[in-house]
């Protein structure tokens, strides 16, 4: 499938802004399952410094930085992205007992077995592969996402003895979409996980950062994935411009096989109607937009995004 994806925001202030230095993770990723075939960016003002570099993660950043008094700044970015064709690998999950799977991923970095031969010591190391030493650093607290016990026993129903993986992630990813409320009213980029947990309410960032924090509890590794779902309209609707949102899924680790994604606000493994922007550790690590401004005032944000399926 072919995208064009427009993501726009709008920054509007009661008083100038003399300087702003800002950074935007807003070109999707190209990997194995996505090539973004071309990316470009439309600012207002124009920007006096424009520079792209990739992040620790990967990902691409855009830094750039306006030095002319604005009331008004206009980021854009338009994509357009192939998602290759993929097939439902959930099987996958299920070679390995999720026990199985956190086991192979507590090996410390170097196992070291002292022999005797011949009247001599000797040290026989194993180097864990670069991807499982990637994956490792997903089972750690992040700046948005601490394990609690109360994360650990809201899992506990999904993580019974001996089960598959595949079993495991997929009965989580339901039992969030069926305990939680999409309330776009209740939380903010601020609110604790805490009380999305307790209140049973949120919106995307906050269920995959639950399912994260649910499977790190575990010793499972997950990641965080930004990016947007395509939307179709109901029948007889026609289809609005700008009407699409960003979004936001979890990815879990299978020793051996990779990565694997989910998205536990529609209940769903993504196949080819997601398209990734970034991932990371959690929302911190792949904000679309942001940046210090000097001077401004008060200000508004308005953001459009549209999915558009290109034939």
């Amino acid at each position: 499938m072919k995208y064009r994806i427009t993501h726009s925001t709008v920054y509007c202030y009661s008083q100038p802004v003399g300087l702003c230095q800002n950074e935007a993770r807003l070109k999707p990723r190209n990997f194995w399952r996505q090539n973004c075939e071309n990316s470009r960016f439309e600012i207002y003002p124009n920007p006096m410094d424009f520079r792209e570099h990739l992040d620790f993660f990967g990902n691409s950043v855009i830094y750039f930085a306006i030095q002319q008094p604005h009331n008004q700044l206009t980021v854009t970015s338009i994509s357009e992205v192939t998602v290759f064709p993929k097939q439902n690998t959930l099987d996958l999950f299920n070679q390995l007992s999720w026990e199985q799977a956190r086991n192979m991923l507590q090996d410390n970095a170097f196992q070291s077995q002292l022999q005797s031969q011949q009247g001599q010591v000797q040290f026989q190391s194993r180097d864990l592969s670069p991807e499982l030493m990637d994956a490792k650093q997903y089972l750690l607290d992040s700046p948005m996402i601490t394990g609690t016990p109360e994360l650990a026993a809201y899992a506990q129903p999904s993580f019974q003895p001996n089960r598959a993986l595949g079993d495991v992630v997929h009965d989580l990813m339901g039992r969030i979409y069926r305990d939680f409320i999409y309330d776009p009213t209740f939380t903010t980029i601020a609110t604790p996980l805490s009380d999305v947990l307790n209140f049973r309410r949120g919106v995307c960032q906050d269920f995959a950062h639950l399912a994260i924090g649910c499977l790190r509890a575990y010793g499972i590794p997950a990641k965080y994935i930004s990016g947007y779902v395509e939307t179709a309209p109901l029948p007889g609707v026609p289809r609005l411009v700008g009407a699409d949102a960003s979004h936001a899924w979890f990815s879990v680790y299978i020793p051996g096989s990779g990565w694997m994604d989910f998205d536990p606000t529609n209940n769903k493994v993504p196949l080819d109607q997601h398209i990734t922007l970034a991932w990371g550790r959690d929302y911190s690590d792949v904000t679309p937009l942001k940046g210090i401004a000097y001077g401004g005032g008060q200000h508004t944000l308005s953001v459009s995004v549209d999915v558009l399926r290109l034939e």
